[in-house]
């Protein structure tokens, strides 16, 4: 396991962040919702100087953190001191408010955020789905940025969060909504820079989407089955093609919404997972593994959620597409049967176990 000293990055930046170094005592930066994701990018600007609050409204991991610090394992083993506060003890005045809680709770954490920003402040959502555009209805478009991650981990115990991807692929994509000053965004940009590598999208509903083809077939079938990303890499085809099948239903929904997806450079999911025949799907489900080598470890959020009797995303997710394959008169059978046996999982009607998989065919 390497260890990375207080004063080193995570990984190594792709733009020089004097601008947030030059200024960052100058701005009020906050990360509100410290679970897995606002972990692991809290542990990592706080390890690259950057001075923050962390705000959760649980109990057990502010108190967790400001005992013992935050500490990041897998792959890398870091742990930091942070300012870590409860929601009623913030102040109005953050410049930049990094958003990591769950999507559905948006309706209820937007509203107050929205009192604590200043008026050229911007809410960054690192959130999963589509949250832009109720966030800029409460806050405006000119106050309101996104951010997707390709990476992920686990919140392991109060104050502790592992890892599930190789530290070489900590990466995200942020961008902005209209009005949004191209300086605010350099900020967010050079921010983001000191916790791991950041790529600027000017197509940032392409990238949301993108990630949502993951969210869908390969969090959605962890979640209904459990283990892991890597699980799925080795299970049988019939498995993997639930995923490829979920995977195609999402993109051409996506396309049909006229989003024009991202890629980096290791996948092009809409170019790789799309598929108008039996040949193109088995080449497909073919490949699934090689793409899946580098995140064998991750476990879904939405898995986390359930094997902990909490709400997950699968509406926000899944859902989502199905929502949107009636709306452009698409099929969606894969995501809808997911969104089913995700409810009775979270009623208490099915267990998480592989065999549901057969509930998905």
């Amino acid at each position: 396991m390497t260890k990375i000293s207080r004063k080193k990055n995570l990984s190594a930046p792709l733009v020089n962040a004097t601008f947030v170094l030059q200024n960052n005592h100058l701005m009020k930066i906050a990360i509100y919702g410290t679970g897995s994701l606002g972990s692991v990018i809290g542990a990592g600007l706080i390890n690259g100087g950057v001075d923050i609050d962390l705000v959760d409204t649980d109990k057990e991991q502010i108190e967790a953190i400001r005992k013992n610090g935050l500490h990041i394992i897998g792959g890398i083993d870091i742990t930091v001191k942070g300012n870590a506060l409860y929601p009623e003890e913030m102040t109005p005045g953050y410049d930049i408010i990094l958003l990591a809680t769950k999507v559905m709770e948006n309706e209820k954490v937007v509203p107050f955020l929205a009192t604590m920003l200043k008026d050229d402040g911007v809410i960054v959502t690192l959130q999963n789905s589509l949250p832009e555009g109720y966030i800029s209805e409460v806050v405006g478009t000119r106050r309101t940025m996104g951010c997707t991650v390709e990476w992920g981990a686990t919140l392991v115990s109060p104050g502790v969060c592992e890892l599930t991807s190789h530290p070489d692929y900590l990466s995200v994509h942020v961008g902005k909504m209209p009005g949004v000053t191209s300086g605010r965004a350099m900020e967010v940009r050079n921010l983001l820079n000191k916790a791991c590598r950041v790529h600027y999208e000017n197509n940032l509903l392409g990238a949301r989407w993108a990630k949502l083809i993951v969210n869908c077939s390969l969090s959605a079938v962890n979640a209904i089955n459990g283990g892991t990303f890597g699980d799925i890499a080795k299970a049988s085809k019939k498995v993997r093609g639930v995923c490829v099948d979920a995977m195609n239903e999402c993109i051409k929904v996506g396309k049909a919404a006229g989003a024009k997806f991202t890629s980096n450079p290791d996948v092009d999911m809409a170019r790789d997972f799309v598929y108008k025949n039996r040949l193109q799907r088995a080449l497909a489900i073919r490949r699934l593994p090689g793409k899946l080598k580098h995140h064998v470890n991750i476990k879904a959020a939405m898995l986390v959620d359930l094997e902990k009797g909490k709400p997950c995303e699968v509406d926000e997710l899944s859902g989502l597409i199905v929502e949107y394959g009636k709306r452009y008169g698409i099929e969606t059978p894969v995501n809808s049967k997911i969104v089913e046996t995700i409810h009775k999982i979270q009623k208490g009607e099915l267990k998480i176990d592989a065999n549901n998989i057969g509930l998905l065919f």
